[in-house]
């Protein structure tokens, strides 16, 4: 899920003061640019990317984007795959950002009295790949921090429309980080009713690594070796319970889709996407969901911010309608079906 947490202070310090070294051998650095350049390392450059006005007391946010849990755990039960596990992860995570980029950056701007949303781009943006949470368990996360005021532009990013995007971004960062982890591992990653699951793993460490702690522990800064340790004694100590099976059909999963309109008030073509992505049981890769929209609503196409246009509940289910989409099954080869959608009648 990502979890959006509003800036008011250019203290980067506990992000750049983490290490991360539970990941330590599995990926090339803690903090990396996705946008811009500088020294992830220095609080310094970090701090520059939160950019605000005068006149906005938000300096930038903090985007969380947290693996499902099932995949966090693989990293305690497979953790030769860690490496790949978290290029997936980042793979992901730029297709949520490339998401909102496209659809959600405007800048409220008033023109000829009239009021509307300025395309807007992000200058600098720098990302930080974690392993473990506070409570001591594998938690695969990446903290994204972005500034208030985009570049070319005095005014600071409309929170709303950042907002109102977020689901859609999610779904797709989730769907993502399905196909990836099926495309490039032996583990098939697959989701139902909005949670995803991993087939062969037990899930039993679901109650054993639940991912709620409300004490707030202090947080540690843990070696590869001690969250290792921690976690195959943790592993040990489990009986097996057993997996769910994961579904047979690779497709769109037509009434899931359907059933996310279901008493719906309000219809966006965000909501299209959103819905879309979560009824894909194993996913698809960055971009294709968004593609897949813009093809069956050419004219909704070029929108973004906070859209005006609604849709009926007839026109949000009407592809599905035509008939089912499958999405070639991801565990072939890593090339099969990123961009591929095919009828079956």
């Amino acid at each position: 899920m990502i979890r959006l947490l509003v800036r008011k202070s250019q203290d980067v310090s506990y992000l750049v003061n983490d290490r991360a070294d539970e990941l330590a051998g599995h990926r090339d650095a803690a903090g990396w640019w996705w946008r811009g350049g500088g020294d992830a390392t220095s609080e310094r450059d970090v701090a520059a990317v939160l950019r605000t006005s005068p006149r906005s007391s938000v300096t930038g946010y903090d985007m969380v984007f947290a693996a499902p849990r099932a995949v966090s755990i693989l990293l305690a039960v497979d953790p030769e795959s860690s490496g790949a596990l978290v290029a997936a992860q980042r793979l992901a995570v730029g297709g949520a950002l490339d998401y909102l980029e496209r659809r959600a950056l405007v800048v409220p701007v008033t023109r000829d009295g009239e009021r509307f949303g300025a395309a807007a781009t992000w200058e600098h943006v720098v990302g930080f790949t974690h392993g473990i949470s506070r409570a001591g368990e594998p938690h695969l996360h990446d903290h994204v921090l972005v500034g208030a005021r985009p570049a070319h532009h005095t005014g600071v990013l409309d929170g709303r429309a950042l907002r109102v995007h977020l689901p859609a971004a999610d779904a797709l960062y989730r769907a993502a980080l399905r196909f990836e982890i099926s495309a490039t591992t032996s583990w098939r990653v697959w989701a139902r009713g909005g949670n995803e699951h991993v087939a062969g793993v037990d899930e039993g460490y679901r109650a054993l690594w639940p991912g709620h702690d409300d004490r707030r522990a202090p947080k540690l800064h843990w070696s590869r070796e001690a969250a290792m340790e921690r976690w195959r004694e943790e592993r040990d100590r489990l009986w097996p319970i057993g997996s769910l099976e994961p579904p047979s059909a690779t497709g769109v999963d037509a009434h899931a889709y359907a059933a996310a309109f279901e008493g719906a008030v309000t219809i966006h073509r965000a909501d299209l996407v959103r819905a879309w992505a979560d009824a894909s049981p194993y996913g698809a890769a960055p971009g294709v969901v968004d593609r897949v929209i813009d093809r069956q609503h050419p004219g909704r196409r070029f929108e973004r911010g906070l859209s005006r246009y609604q849709f009926t509940v007839d026109e949000a289910r009407a592809p599905v309608r035509e008939g089912p989409v499958r999405l070639r099954a991801p565990q072939r080869s890593r090339d099969i079906g990123r961009d591929e959608f095919s009828r079956v009648r």
